[in-house]
């Protein structure tokens, strides 16, 4: 990579350092995506689950509910994404950036990751305690409280019917509607189209932020907007890095992989209801997140600073082209 990750400035008239020209701006591009994707999902995929299921989806087939929701992310989510990288660009492959990844580069990510998930689950304990705590002592911090945990409680009803499973091989369906579909089409929306349009009008930093806060705010989940802001930032990092789209599908397929074992071994309590606070295991936490953090922070650095060294890559060929 020829250009600093802090002090890129690309222009919306041409692809830096490609014959790529763009049918329109691709920030524009990338917003506009973001604007027609979330009303294709969230309300048209809504609609049509209403019409299918009616208002009362614990009653709906846990089967057909899962088959419902992989057939929403795949037609109302992956395949727009990738209409809209054609229109805008032509050359699809370059944009999304779609190439085999080393060994390595798999690797370093995902030690990252093993650093990542235990820290913001710390961070879910400490965030949740001053937000109790703030609750207590202002009463219009505890209305919007109560919102959050309406909305996390929906958020634990709809995904509960989904992983609910008797037998191995549901478990593995579940794996399959819940880690592996998101992960192909959630990236290549977000890490794909929408980062690769605001990289090139943006500081890689920037764009990476931007994609990440939608990313966040897509899952409608108030407990875990920040972590999910972070957890994007992660992966957007590492598809800049490696030039390369498959590393962050494989990285959110393994986050959400380990989730869904974690549900499955220790209970519900591990995935779904991220409200939870024990005061009692306030100051573990708080120190767990102070040191994965510390830990996390020597991690980037050491990436930022070895990786192709380390990965034995050239950098001109991860430019942002």
């Amino acid at each position: 990579m020829s250009e600093d990750f802090n002090e890129t400035d690309n222009s919306e008239e041409k692809i830096p350092g490609s014959e790529i020209t763009p049918t329109m701006p691709p920030a524009k591009a990338a917003i506009f995506g973001l604007i027609i994707i979330f009303f294709l999902y969230q309300f048209g995929g809504g609609i049509l689950s209403i019409l299918i299921f009616g208002f009362n989806l614990e009653n709906a087939d846990v089967n057909a509910l899962r088959l419902f929701t992989a057939a929403g992310q795949i037609l109302l989510i992956l395949a727009p994404a990738l209409v809209l990288t054609k229109l805008v660009y032509i050359d699809v492959t370059t944009v999304l950036r779609i190439k085999i990844p080393t060994k390595k580069e798999v690797g370093i990510f995902i030690v990252g990751l093993i650093i990542l998930i235990p820290l913001l689950q710390s961070f879910l304990y400490v965030q949740n305690y001053f937000f109790q705590q703030l609750a207590q002592s202002s009463s219009f911090i505890n209305n919007i409280k109560e919102i959050f945990d309406q909305l996390n409680e929906l958020l634990e009803q709809a995904y509960g019917n989904i992983l609910a499973a008797d037998s191995i091989i549901e478990i593995l369906f579940v794996i399959i509607i819940i880690s592996v579909v998101p992960a192909i089409c959630e990236e290549v929306l977000f890490r794909g189209f929408v980062q690769r349009g605001f990289e090139y009008r943006f500081k890689p930093f920037t764009a990476i932020f931007i994609t990440s806060l939608a990313f966040g705010l897509y899952h409608f989940n108030p407990y875990g907007l920040i972590a999910l802001l972070i957890l994007g930032m992660y992966l957007g990092y590492s598809v800049y890095l490696s030039g390369s789209i498959l590393v962050p599908i494989i990285l959110h397929f393994l986050h959400n992989l380990i989730s869904i074992l974690a549900y499955y071994i220790f209970g519900s309590e591990e995935l779904m209801e991220t409200n939870i606070v024990n005061p009692e295991e306030f100051s573990t936490h708080a120190i767990s997140f102070t040191l994965l953090t510390l830990l996390f922070i020597i991690f980037l650095y050491f990436v930022k600073k070895y990786y192709y060294k380390f990965a034995k890559i050239e950098e001109d060929k991860n430019d942002l082209s």
